[in-house]
């Protein structure tokens, strides 16, 4: 069997998913063969690389990334294989893989993960461990010998159950990821068609027990966040009618685990909550349990017809209900909108800017997006525009009075270059 050093590119903002993937190849054997590194930086992992891949029989680079970081992933592939063309393996999975798998093949990946890669990933490294046959086990994408694009059959969706939400072994503690699929199916956003629309949920049982292994590791400095679609939807069966009753069991056995010292946090990031189910039951359960002192919601527009458009299914007065209802509690709120949404016009941009002066009037922070097209979504094709003065000028004054907040500049020239990239790569 071969000795393998398998390299986690730990950036920042795929820590969450890369646990997942470390924690899953820790319930297996093939863990035994496997040297772990975690390398949070793309200078410190090329550095690493000249360090271990003479010291294995294979060394793998592993890689999680959303459609935002598209080129900057694109630069690090790049650096790795300009410098090991063969001595290295790249494998890539998550959001943008997902959705675009050839188009990150040919960047240089070896082999791409579609969809939930715990049981994937397992499969593929005792194949690789044992030099068997990988290329026809679910779940993978890859380019052949004859330069042929093959995707293999979709792999069925795990039990969250199965599977710790970080590793154990290598210590790398966070978040409990526990639900799993949405069945909102937002035109904008790709987590449906990454984990599906039905909702499954880590048992309560199993939350406790990594949360206990949180409390044991932290103490009385224990902080506990959770990792879902949306927050209040725990113990629900499809995703949308509240399981309250699970929902505070849930929150109750944490409570009793972390005592009256460490905290809980819901409803916010990385894990916000849809406006209709900001309820006077949800707040309360915010207010007896947890210890943040704020929520966000995602109300995205203040045009009716766009939100219908989006596939939203949650109406405007749903965006104010949960609005007069935190404040009305003493909670701060976060409001999510995403300016240049496919179909917007000058009307709905006007309602959406009088909608933001009269929630910030009232004590809302708005956070502000551009619209960005993801692969494998409704909106991938959607044509991307600057966004209009008239958001601009209202957002800046918000931020100026310290009513706003967002990366929506960035954003907003990302959106064009990855428009333009999706556009390529779908024309070839």
């Amino acid at each position: 069997m071969k000795k393998i050093a398998f390299i986690f590119y730990y950036h920042k903002h795929n820590i969450y998913s890369l646990n997942a993937i470390a924690g899953a190849l820790e319930t297996d054997e093939v863990f035994e063969r496997i040297d772990f590194y975690f390398i949070p930086t793309q200078d410190k992992l090329i550095a690493i690389l000249e360090q271990v891949f003479q010291k294995y029989d294979i060394t793998i680079v592993g890689i999680s990334f959303f459609t935002t970081q598209l080129f900057e992933t694109q630069d690090l592939i790049q650096k790795i294989k300009q410098k090991y063309p063969k001595e290295v393996m790249i494998i890539a999975g998550g959001p943008h893989p997902t959705g675009d798998p050839l188009g990150t093949l040919k960047m240089g990946v070896d082999i791409v993960i579609t969809g939930e890669g715990e049981e994937t990933i397992i499969e593929l490294m005792q194949r690789i461990v044992n030099n068997d046959i990988w290329h026809i086990i679910e779940g993978i994408a890859y380019i052949n010998e004859n330069a042929k694009f093959i995707s293999t059959r979709k792999r069925k969706t795990i039990n969250l159950d199965d599977f710790p939400p970080f590793p154990l072994k290598n210590r790398r503690f966070g978040a409990v990821e526990i639900t799993r699929g949405c069945p909102y199916v937002c035109y904008f956003c790709q987590t449906p068609y990454l984990s599906g629309i039905k909702p499954r949920h880590r048992s309560i049982e199993s939350v406790c027990k990594y949360v206990k292994i949180l409390n044991n590791h932290y103490g009385d400095l224990t902080d506990v966040r959770f990792i879902t679609p949306n927050a209040f939807s725990y113990g629900s069966i499809d995703g949308k009618v509240l399981n309250l009753t699970k929902l505070e069991e849930l929150l109750k056995n944490v409570r009793e685990i972390i005592g009256k010292n460490g905290r809980i946090f819901l409803g916010t990031f990385p894990s916000e909550v849809r406006p209709e189910h900001v309820i006077d039951d949800t707040i309360e359960l915010i207010l007896k349990y947890a210890d943040n002192d704020n929520i966000t919601i995602g109300a995205q527009s203040g045009s009716q017809k766009i939100l219908d458009l989006c596939h939203r299914d949650h109406t405007l007065k749903d965006i104010y209900n949960a609005v007069d209802l935190a404040i009305k509690n003493n909670l701060k709120i976060n409001v999510d909108y995403i300016f240049g949404l496919p179909g917007e016009e000058e009307e709905d941009i006007n309602l959406t800017i009088n909608m933001m002066k009269e929630l910030s009037d009232r004590g809302a922070r708005v956070h502000a997006h551009s619209f960005i097209p993801l692969p494998q979504t409704p909106f991938a094709k959607a044509p991307v525009k600057r966004i209009k003065d008239l958001y601009k000028n209202e957002i800046k004054s918000l931020i100026s009075k310290g009513l706003a907040f967002g990366d929506w500049k960035k954003q907003e020239r990302l959106a064009i270059e990855i428009a333009k990239y999706l556009k390529k790569i779908n024309s070839k």
